[in-house]
């Protein structure tokens, strides 16, 4: 049975398919592929569906920043990864951002659950865990700025403490296509 995959799925596929390669890489996410997906995502929404179609992208976009915004508060990921969400959900709306965002979670919590097993970090993830849970009650914008992670991404044992979650939003497009084009029979 060949599938055919609509253009705007291909745009997103192909994005998260580079940041995830850049950010397994050199945990880096780039402004020109985040900031072109989510321009292009609102462009290409407002001339295919008008009104609708750029009310609908915006709201994608911004239900994607919203959702990763408090883990970035918190000193949790980087402003990359929240862009990238934000693009993401231009191109496909609040509904699949959605889904993108629970299969990535998954993912996330799995690979740190690796992680935290093959480089022994139970303790340290431990405190961290409560840093940021008094991160999170405080809701202190400067307790968690950006500095907290990419002083983690610069130690040479970085593949033992960060997340690449750009991967991580790669896996959950994936998997939230897969489910809505395998077992729900058709492309969204």
């Amino acid at each position: 049975m060949a599938v055919t995959v609509p253009f705007y799925l291909l745009v997103v596929l192909v994005a998260v398919a580079v940041s995830a390669v850049t950010d397994l890489w050199k945990f880096k996410v780039h402004n020109l592929l985040t900031l072109t997906l989510l321009v292009g995502g609102l462009v290409y929404h407002a001339i295919v569906g008008g009104t609708l179609g750029v009310t609908g992208s915006a709201l994608g976009a911004l239900f994607g920043f919203i959702i990763l915004l408090l883990l970035y508060l918190v000193g949790g990921m980087g402003a990359g990864d929240i862009k990238l969400m934000a693009g993401v959900g231009a191109w496909l709306g609040v509904e699949l951002t959605f889904y993108v965002f629970l299969a990535s979670s998954l993912a996330a919590g799995v690979y740190a659950l690796v992680v935290i097993i093959l480089y022994n970090r139970t303790g340290e993830t431990w405190t961290n865990l409560k840093i940021a849970w008094h991160r999170l009650t405080a809701l202190g914008r400067f307790l968690g700025l950006e500095e907290r992670v990419e002083a983690e991404v610069a130690r040479p044992d970085r593949r033992g403490r960060v997340i690449p979650f750009a991967a991580m939003i790669a896996f959950g497009v994936l998997a939230t296509l897969m489910w809505k084009i395998y077992l729900q029979g058709g492309a969204p």
